[in-house]
């Protein structure tokens, strides 16, 4: 149990099924020995959590108002986030693959190559498939580091629409739905995997 709590520490992303078995044998059980290390870890300010396709430390999110009034450095955070590139990446995680040209319809206004770049240099995007719209252009994805950031196993954890529109997030208007000020169009009904 020690030998997978000590690589998941060390680790700067979620550690896999298939790492922690290396690293206990084939023969164990990593889910009892999971079950086993959150038990231990209840009583502490942070916890095991499955991010990602694999395991990872978090503080617990009742420690997030000390952390942030203490302005301590802290290790592994996630990229500060401008409100566009948030709504972007919003975008690409329900849409993706996208293209840059359908995110730009999407939002009623250009969608930089600067934030695109930026997106995908904190680790959130990755060039997707070519569409298959005339030229080819280069379509987004989402990231495991997307995933991880955001606390999720999978995009089947994003929040539905509905539940987005019931929260006020987002207001929908005869086959739109319109984010602070901009429109989504839906590209298909399907939510990517």
């Amino acid at each position: 149990m020690l030998r997978v709590e000590a690589v998941i520490f060390a680790s700067s992303e979620p550690v896999t099924r298939e790492t922690l078995a290396r690293v206990v044998g084939k023969g164990c059980s990593i889910d009892l020995l999971i079950d086993d290390l959150r038990e231990e870890l209840s009583s502490r300010p942070y916890e095991l959590v499955s991010v990602a396709g694999g395991w990872q430390h978090r503080t617990q999110v009742r420690f997030a108002e000390t952390i942030r009034a203490s302005a301590a450095p802290t290790r592994g955070g996630a990229a500060a986030l401008s409100e566009f590139e948030a709504m972007v990446l919003m975008a690409v995680g329900y849409f993706q693959p996208v293209t840059r040209g359908e995110l730009s319809k999407i939002f009623g206004k250009e969608v930089s190559r600067d934030t695109i770049a930026g997106l995908r240099d904190a680790g959130f995007l990755a060039s997707g498939p070519r569409s298959p719209t005339p030229g080819a252009p280069y379509t987004f994805v989402t990231t495991k580091q997307f995933l991880s950031a955001f606390g999720m196993e999978t995009l089947r954890e994003l929040p539905d629409l509905e539940a987005l529109q019931d929260a006020g997030l987002l207001r929908r208007e005869a086959g739109s739905t319109e984010v602070t000020g901009s429109t989504l169009t839906p590209l298909d009904e399907t939510v990517g995997d």
